[in-house]
């Protein structure tokens, strides 16, 4: 019989790889079998392939599902809609978290919920990504800047091709409020602009600065 007491001492971290596992099966033969076993009786959670974490009667804390997003599939971090939802920036809360990643697009469905990521080229990926150590483990997400970014860039459904199609996208479209574009800061929002090279993504600053331009003139 396995000792789940000895693992969870072994492991500190809440979220584990299979070989953080099987190191601390090593004394035991057949320890594949035994992790299925795990597993089977609700002791460890297999949230997807080669990725774990413990039962919640063996939790010391509530596993953060913006955390996991980090380890489900990367290199990634947390945007779009989620990122949007976490700055304030719209008010409805995302089931899904929302991610970026450099390599394919992917989707998963875990027992925490579903897990998506859309894919940016390399040159586009690092620009306004901040490692948020408020919450315990920290993860990385992006800023309110970088994620408005890649949710124009990214959302197929919004061509961007003019300057004036960017009020009705942004205020009504994904519902966020005036005062939340007014906050974005310019420089930021200028320095990432720059690594997408996109006509998209300019007409966006230059809507931005009209917005705040007519604030001034106001």
């Amino acid at each position: 019989m396995v000792d789940i007491g000895h693992i969870r001492e072994s492991l500190p971290q809440e979220v584990f790889d299979y070989q953080a596992l099987l190191e601390c099966l090593r004394v035991y033969q057949k320890p594949r079998d035994r992790i299925q076993r795990l597993v089977a009786k609700g002791d460890i959670v297999r949230v997807r392939k080669g990725l774990y974490t413990f039962g919640e009667p063996f939790r010391r804390q509530p596993v953060v599902r913006e955390y996991l997003a980090n380890l489900v599939y990367g290199p990634s971090y947390v945007s779009l809609d989620s990122a949007l939802s976490s700055h304030g920036l719209v008010p409805e809360r995302v089931e899904t978290v929302t991610s970026v990643t450099t390599g394919r697009s992917r989707r998963f469905e875990t027992p925490f919920g579903t897990f998506s990521y859309r894919m940016l080229t390399p040159a586009r990926y690092t620009a306004g990504v901040q490692l948020v150590t408020a919450a315990e483990p920290a993860f990385l997400m992006a800023s309110p800047e970088k994620a408005l970014v890649d949710k124009v860039w990214t959302d197929s459904r919004f061509a961007g091709a003019r300057i004036r199609d960017y009020g009705p996208y942004l205020l009504d479209d994904l519902r966020i409020e005036p005062e939340g574009l007014r906050l974005l800061d310019a420089e930021r929002l200028a320095a990432i602009g720059q690594a997408y090279e996109s006509p998209k993504i300019d007409n966006l600053l230059r809507f931005l600065r009209s917005l705040r331009a007519a604030e001034d003139n106001a």
